[in-house]
């Protein structure tokens, strides 16, 4: 079905927009806070008329069960629904929604000693009738319908009404003061726990294993206003804000998963993270600068990125055509707000009897944040992680219509299911890694979204 697209007269921040929906059922807001290279384009998806979810092992459509495999009804809805390119957006209709880690772990074959504590479906993908998309370059605004349940005339007025009255919403007050947590671990049992990792290492079962954990907070903050505050003080170009009946995600994630534009695939690895800015008090621009030094120097992270490059160029090459896949440029240290990380590029050309869903269950999840290799490190997380990681560690993007898709890694995330409210932190550990500091990272990475979830 043709998807009907609109440029809008007027132009206000989708952020704003967002704040007149935010009551919605069911909203997914991809948020590029942090435009650059890395993020042109933010999307708002509203009025979703095709819900595929797994949960409990199943994979449910509209809430019935049905025999075929998740990535196969996606896939399969994604074709009967194909749209047209267009070439001032990234997409104009497909689903949009997010993949768990714990999807990934089942997908690759690798039972769980947890017990499952969430209701949430380990995948989400949803398709929206009506989606508004910000080009943050040009200051535009589009709005795309597909006619599912309501005509695009009708859309179009009813989003120019939208902006109409928008509230003008006031930038958070900087709070200066962080959310309590409470996680399975202490400061010795996570040592005590990477030295039973390194053994492991020692023994040749893995190169690298990513260990996180997670932290229960305590607030009584709106999931909403969270994500506000992340938002303007966290920026990240692979932000999202999802919503669903008992569930809200607040991300704020600097790393893409993968992207597909037009048969070409890219994914862009993390390793490595130094604190910068202001989240430590009184650091000087010269502290700032020794310690983007010293994260470009690292021989632990360069080896540790190295690592998981050759391992995402192992996944892609399960569905890219052979001598394509190449490292594009050196390895890069990128700035946030909070964090500097080490940031490498792999690309691929898709084999013409591939498409973009193929190519994500190939490579899912991401190998940089589970090790390498990748079956026998997750096999060790699950062992030595204290609890089930659900969507932490996971993606949440889109698959297109025409083809292509865009996902992140889920880090820097809160996660609100009925009155829980968690947030995963974690790293790569390798031989050479100091216990220490690798606990200390940990806390490094909850800083930003903890101040965003204090009350």
């Amino acid at each position: 079905m043709s998807t009907s697209v609109i440029p809008l007269n007027r132009h206000r921040p989708l952020a704003d927009i967002v704040e007149r929906t935010r009551d919605a059922d069911r909203l997914a807001f991809l948020d590029s806070s942090m435009p650059g290279t890395q993020g042109r384009y933010s999307i708002l998806g509203l009025f979703p008329y095709l819900i595929i979810e797994q949960k409990h092992g199943a994979c449910l459509v509209n809430g019935k069960p049905v025999e075929s495999s998740f990535f196969d009804v996606v896939k399969e809805h994604l074709q009967a629904d194909a749209g047209t390119k267009d070439p001032r957006l990234p997409l104009t209709g497909g689903a949009i929604g997010y993949l768990g880690y714990d999807f990934g772990r089942e997908l690759c074959g690798v039972p769980t000693v947890h017990e499952r504590n969430s209701e949430m479906p380990e995948a989400s993908m949803v398709f929206y009738d009506l989606l508004i998309i910000e080009d943050l370059r040009k200051q535009a605004l589009f709005c795309c319908c597909k006619g599912k349940t309501m005509m695009a005339d009708e859309a179009a007025a009813w989003v120019d009404d939208l902006i109409a009255r928008c509230p003008c919403v006031s930038r958070p007050a900087r709070k200066n003061r962080l959310a309590p947590f409470a996680s399975a671990f202490t400061r010795k049992s996570y040592e005590d726990t990477l030295v039973r990792l390194v053994e492991y290492l020692h023994a040749g079962d893995a190169y690298v294993v990513n260990m996180t954990q997670e932290l229960s907070l305590e607030t009584s903050e709106d999931p909403y206003s969270i994500y506000r505050y992340l938002r303007t003080y966290n920026p990240a170009p692979f932000s999202a804000y999802l919503r669903a009946p008992g569930l809200d995600i607040c991300c704020s994630s600097m790393e893409r998963f993968m992207e597909i534009r037009s048969g070409y695939a890219v994914t862009r690895p993390i390793k490595g993270t130094r604190p910068r800015g202001r989240v430590l008090r009184g650091r000087t621009p010269a502290e700032d600068l020794a310690f983007r030094e010293e994260l470009a120097c690292s021989e632990k992270d360069l080896s540790e990125l190295t690592m998981i490059v050759d391992l995402e160029r192992n996944d892609l090459a399960i569905t890219c055509e052979p001598g394509s896949i190449k490292t594009a440029g050196r390895f890069s240290v990128e700035a946030y707000p909070t964090v500097f990380h080490l940031v490498a590029t792999v690309e691929g050309t898709l084999r013409e009897d591939r498409c973009a869903v193929d190519a994500v269950r190939a490579a899912f999840p991401g190998g940089s944040i589970t090790g390498a290799p990748k079956i026998r490190a997750m096999q060790i997380i699950d062992e030595l992680e204290r609890s089930s990681r659900g969507l932490y560690t996971g993606s949440i993007g889109y698959f297109s219509d025409t083809g292509d898709c865009d996902l992140n890694i889920v880090i820097r995330t809160i996660v609100r299911e009925g009155k829980r409210t968690s947030l995963g932190v974690g790293g790569g550990i390798t031989v050479e890694s100091d216990f220490d500091f690798e606990y200390d990272e940990t806390l490094q990475k909850a800083l930003a979204p903890r101040e965003a979830a204090s009350s």
